[in-house]
């Protein structure tokens, strides 16, 4: 029988956003295949996170490329950045925490290119008289990261209605990010 790569990575992405210290055994059954099976797809976690980041990445893109970044103000952009990345948010939190992803000189450009096109809607927000000039462009960026991954760790802990999630994170990096006269 042959193994839908996606469905694990799939399976292995709902497991671990809900429970980030989750064993190989745990993701296997999670999946439906045995650990073996599991291990001729992924030669350990390291290899399992990797292609996570990969798919996080790759769903990142689409989210960005959905939200269209350059129509109407930086605000409605940000908006539906933000309701396009709702989805990914809990895969987004477990590898925002993975430190292997993003120490030394094997860190994915994929994180680069994301970082750059978000940066560059503040930087149009901030242009455009709607951001606070104060705060630089990266740690806008950084802190949509940080209010994504805290939303989706709430909203999966129960702490948080689902239903609020986007209202939640806008308002937030909003409130604090809109220049005040």
């Amino acid at each position: 029988m042959a193994v839908d790569r996606d469905h694990v990575l799939r399976s292995a992405a709902a497991l671990l956003t809900r429970k980030s210290t989750a064993t190989m055994d745990e993701v296997a059954r999670a999946a439906g295949i045995s650990r073996a099976t599991l291990h001729r797809q992924f030669a350990g976690r390291d290899a399992l996170v990797r292609a996570l980041e990969a798919l996080g990445i790759e769903e990142c893109e689409a989210a960005l490329e959905a939200a269209r970044l350059d129509e109407d103000t930086a605000q409605e952009a940000l908006r539906r950045l933000v309701k396009e990345l709702e989805r990914v948010a809990g895969l987004l939190a477990f590898l925002y925490t993975e430190n292997q992803l993003f120490e030394g000189e094997g860190q994915n450009e994929g994180w680069a290119r994301l970082d750059a096109r978000m940066a560059a809607l503040f930087r149009r927000g901030q242009e455009g008289g709607e951001f606070r000039i104060d705060l630089s462009p990266a740690w806008l960026t950084e802190a949509l990261y940080g209010l994504m991954a805290s939303g989706a760790w709430a909203v999966t802990e129960g702490r948080v209605a689902a239903k609020d999630f986007h209202y939640m994170i806008v308002e937030l990096l909003l409130g604090g990010a809109l220049r005040r006269e």
